[in-house]
């Protein structure tokens, strides 16, 4: 059995759902779940993307890209809980645009940007 339809069914039946409540989760038929956990059929992206959801993983971890079936390294949340605080003085604040660090001057006036939009919502 390939990684993918191993997993889809590993995980389907880990959060009890039978292939009839899958396939009405993500509106389709129970028939094209089990071909795709008997590898009669290859789902495509958008197949994956929505089974992935459903059973709150990745498509990555479907794929076997990745041994971590959690949505984020953190608590596989996806709710914005995990969201990293930044204090705007933090001296350690690295930014980039393009992936090129940006330099001291445009930072500063970044952070005087997002100051000044702050100060006009009050």
């Amino acid at each position: 059995m390939s990684v993918t339809a191993n997993r889809i069914k590993e995980l389907r039946t880990q959060k009890k759902l039978t292939q009839s409540e899958l396939a009405e989760t993500i509106n389709t038929s129970r028939v094209t779940i089990s071909r795709i956990e008997s590898e009669t059929r290859q789902p495509s992206y958008a197949m994956l993307s929505l089974i992935a959801d459903a059973l709150d993983t990745t498509v990555e971890y479907l794929q076997g890209k990745t041994d971590s079936p959690l949505k984020t390294p953190h608590n596989g949340s996806d709710d914005g809980d995990d969201k990293k605080h930044v204090d705007l003085a933090d001296d350690e604040l690295i930014m980039s645009f393009e992936g090129k660090e940006l330099s001291e001057d445009y930072k500063n006036s970044i952070l005087a940007f997002v100051k000044m939009l702050r100060e006009e919502r009050k």
